[in-house]
């Protein structure tokens, strides 16, 4: 079944053969010689970048090692505390300082780390070392329409000062001066976090602070006044008008600013245009404004990082080593980094010192700022279980709703996260006596989907594939491991689409024959494998007449029709969780259904 798991992509690279520093092995498993494929995580935004690859050398072959549910990152460092991770680790935040110190190679001795620029390298070293490195990144600030400014002969504001002055001509002229993301709430967290890191947060005490919050041991309260008497003064201004719609991101910049009913757009998002398509009109993009414009800042947010794992550097690995340093060497070059920015990705920029950008870019100034140690990396590590109930605070604070204030989101920040400590090990339901296989995790889960439905069988299709740069999301492509398994993990093993399933009738004879076939949504000869999953244990009986449950996105039309599919509504993560807080205790091939 390995093989139907993993699909082997050629992938052809540069020819220069790199001079490879000793690395040591810290406390990873022995992994022996091995040769073949390098394993790969499947991870979007690389597309251009494998096409890259397979039109050079083909001398590496890559090994894709699925995973298309919907939590990427948090099932990335679920791998990296089992130490089970691909030899090319990706990921989108660096979520552990010390297990990437512990599980990856030390990049700091390498060529292609000469491109980034010291600011860069400085904010992801951890005690001297360089272990994940990022893409590329996206970047982040306020939006404003650059035409409808220059027609009114107004500037860009470089202070907190100027902006207030300039909201007030921008009103008299009968225009909002700005509006604010509010539908999703993380978002608007975002949007306040983002400005505070103008007054302190930047700062060594604001860095701490921060730190011993999230363990517990600090209080907003004597903290964010500051902060918060700021976010009052732009709300005063008028720059955090809100939708009443709550429209997305990009439905309500272009209708504002595209309409010219404001100027200003705070929000976290990345647009791919520089200008409204109906009128033309020009955005740009200004830093977040502090106090009195020495600390303004852009935000930026790399839209993935890469390492290598460290059971490269084990003796043995040495073919692999190498193969892995010319890849990270092509993904760093001129032209490897050109694979990530295209037209329609006008605020994500390289890395790399060398990339230029013409003067009149809408982000050039947020380039020059960041490579000048003005920008700092948008991360949010630890704020998970808060963030979106604080951006609930805050958006009632906006909009003059249930009497929040500044001082009232202050309480709110002390009191979720005093509850979220306090709860943290509530968050656990049941513990894995052992890891999981992928097809003993579909096997679990089909358990729990046909006993919640009341079905006497479940077909569970697992693992993925990239066919065209995609990847199908309907699959069961996560491990559970040893462990205590919390929501987090629930999430993070299960498909990506979710919300309804189905159930078919057909004969044991059938519902066998369905999962040799596999499923074949494509229909190219290429099916993902189905577990099969029987009430009871064992195979069904070939005469017998079965009702079997199938995932949503999980069949093809075809066995839809054949078997009368009946399809209801019902999440997968919630048959899940119930089942597993009803056995408290899992193990491979244990927890029969009966």
């Amino acid at each position: 079944m390995t093989a139907n798991l993993s699909r082997r992509l050629t992938a052809l690279l540069i020819a220069a053969v790199l001079l490879l520093p000793a690395c040591a092995s810290a406390g990873t498993p022995e992994a022996g010689a091995r040769t073949g494929a390098l394993t790969w995580t499947t991870w979007s935004g690389y597309e251009e970048f494998l096409k890259l690859l397979e039109g050079t050398y083909p001398d590496i072959a890559l090994e894709y090692l699925p995973y298309s549910g919907g939590n990427r990152t948090g099932y990335s460092w679920i791998q990296m505390r089992n130490d089970d991770i691909a030899d090319i680790f990706i990921t989108s935040q660096i979520l552990d300082e010390t297990l990437a110190e512990e599980r990856l190679i030390d990049l700091s001795a390498y060529s292609f780390i000469n491109g980034f620029s010291t600011s860069v390298l400085d904010q992801v070293s951890v005690n001297g070392g360089v272990y994940l490195l990022p893409v590329n990144y996206a970047m982040y600030g306020i939006f404003y329409n650059k035409t409808l400014m220059d027609e009114y002969g107004w500037e860009v504001p470089g202070s907190f000062e100027e902006l207030e002055a300039l909201c007030g001509e921008i009103t008299e002229a009968g225009l909002l001066p700005g509006v604010l993301g509010t539908q999703l709430t993380g978002n608007t967290f975002s949007a306040v976090f983002n400005l505070a890191k103008t007054s302190w947060l930047t700062t060594p005490e604001g860095a701490a602070w921060e730190r011993d919050f999230l363990a517990g041991s600090a209080s907003a309260a004597g903290m964010w006044e500051e902060t918060m008497a700021y976010i009052q003064r732009l709300i005063d201004a008028g720059m955090f008008h809100t939708d009443p719609k709550d429209r997305n991101n990009p439905d309500m910049l272009l209708d504002y600013l595209g309409n010219r009913k404001a100027v200003f757009f705070t929000g976290v998002m990345t647009v791919n245009i520089t200008e409204i398509p109906e009128t033309g009109d020009k955005l740009g993009l200004m830093p977040y404004i502090g106090e009195d414009g020495s600390k303004n800042i852009y935000m930026y947010n790399p839209t993935s990082y890469i390492g290598l794992s460290r059971r490269l550097s084990q003796p043995g690995n040495e073919e692999e080593l190498e193969k892995a340093v010319r890849l990270l060497s092509l993904l760093f070059s001129e032209e490897g980094q050109a694979a990530f920015i295209t037209d329609q990705t006008p605020c994500v920029l390289s890395m790399q010192n060398g990339a230029g950008l013409p003067e009149d870019s809408m982000i050039y100034d947020a380039q020059q700022a960041m490579r000048g140690g003005r920008a700092f990396p948008m991360t949010y590590a630890g704020w998970e279980r808060v963030l979106a109930d604080m951006g609930q605070a805050y958006k009632e604070w906006f909009r003059g709703e249930n009497g929040m204030d500044g001082p009232g989101c202050i309480a709110r920040m002390d009191a979720l996260q005093q509850h979220a400590l306090e709860q943290s090990e509530q968050l656990y339901f049941c513990e894995s006596t052992a890891s999981f296989t992928l097809e003993e995790t579909g096997e679990l889960a089909g358990k729990a989907l046909g006993s919640a439905v009341g079905a006497d069988a479940a077909m569970i299709p697992v693992g993925s594939f990239y066919k065209d740069a995609l990847s199908l999301r309907a699959c069961v492509t996560g491990k559970l491991y040893a462990g205590k398994i919390s929501v987090d993990e629930v999430s993070a093993i299960l498909p990506a689409f979710d919300g309804e399933y189905a159930v078919m009738t057909m004969t044991g004879a059938q519902a066998k024959e369905l999962a040799r076939a596999g499923f074949d949504p494509e229909e190219d000869g290429k099916p993902f494998p189905y577990v099969l999953t029987v009430r009871g244990g064992g195979e069904p009986e070939d005469g017998e007449v079965y009702q079997v449950a199938f995932l949503m996105k999980g069949y093809t039309e075809e066995a839809a029709g054949a078997y009368s599919a009946q399809v209801r509504e019902g999440f997968l993560r919630d048959f899940l969780r119930s089942y597993l807080e009803e056995q408290k205790t899992v193990s491979p091939g244990g927890n029969p259904w009966e």
